[in-house]
């Protein structure tokens, strides 16, 4: 799982780092550098953080483009909808990231290739290293041609309130109150995940998982509806 590794990665993805090194930084998980402290890996937090600004950007630019006549306002809550963790990590699912991920042994036996929370960052750290080696216009086209199209097709990504959608549901249809439990927080404060079920009536319906409170709600709320309304 070397640069052979990496090598069936970049075919994957039709793309030639000119510096494989970041690829490789882009994809090594904090607990794998923890496991291997002798070593020279570097984790991908760094990356993260600039991938982030430049999806931000990106993505910015494409709704620009893309929605002329919506508002600031609605373009804002565009955006929130698509750099957020449910939809980076079906982005880097999409793009079958997880299974490239480098990862210590106890987050691999935790599932962490699998974790909506570890795919987002993946995503946001592969965005920030192919910036680093090829620019911005490399980035856009690889949005364009990879990622853009799964926004216009799938339009529930940019109609994020799921919470609302299911109030909505579950009062028409007399199914009682929507309750949302905490099950699990997990991790140190500046990477907290959140762990959430929904319940309708006594019900369960729905879990999900996010950075904050309110994400994992969303993500829960998303699935309940999807199972509430399949076949409807």
């Amino acid at each position: 799982m070397k640069h052979d590794h990496f090598g069936l990665l970049q075919q994957k993805l039709q793309l030639t780092f000119e510096r494989p090194g970041l690829l490789k930084q882009a994809f090594t998980h904090t607990s794998y550098v923890n496991e291997h402290k002798h070593g020279s890996a570097k984790d991908n937090e760094r990356l993260e953080f600039l991938g982030d600004a430049v999806l931000q950007l990106l993505v910015s630019e494409y709704l620009y483009g893309a929605y002329p006549k919506r508002p600031e306002g609605e373009l804002t809550r565009m955006r929130a909808s698509i750099v957020c963790e449910p939809s980076l990590a079906r982005f880097a699912e999409l793009l079958g990231f997880g299974e490239h991920v480098l990862l210590g042994r106890g987050e691999e036996q935790l599932g962490g290739r699998h974790r909506p929370a570890l795919l987002a960052d993946l995503f946001e750290s592969f965005v920030g290293a192919l910036y680093l080696d090829q620019g911005l216009e490399a980035v856009r086209r690889f949005l364009a041609s990879r990622v853009f199209p799964h926004i216009e097709n799938d339009g529930p990504m940019l109609v994020k309130d799921f919470k609302s959608k299911l109030q909505e549901h579950a009062q028409h249809q007399s199914l009682g109150s929507v309750e949302y439990r905490v099950l699990e927080e997990r991790g140190p404060a500046h990477d907290r995940e959140f762990i959430v079920e929904v319940y309708v009536g006594q019900e369960r319906w729905g879990n999900g998982s996010g950075r904050t409170k309110k994400e994992a709600e969303q993500q829960a709320a998303s699935e309940a509806w999807e199972r509430l309304t399949a076949g409807s």
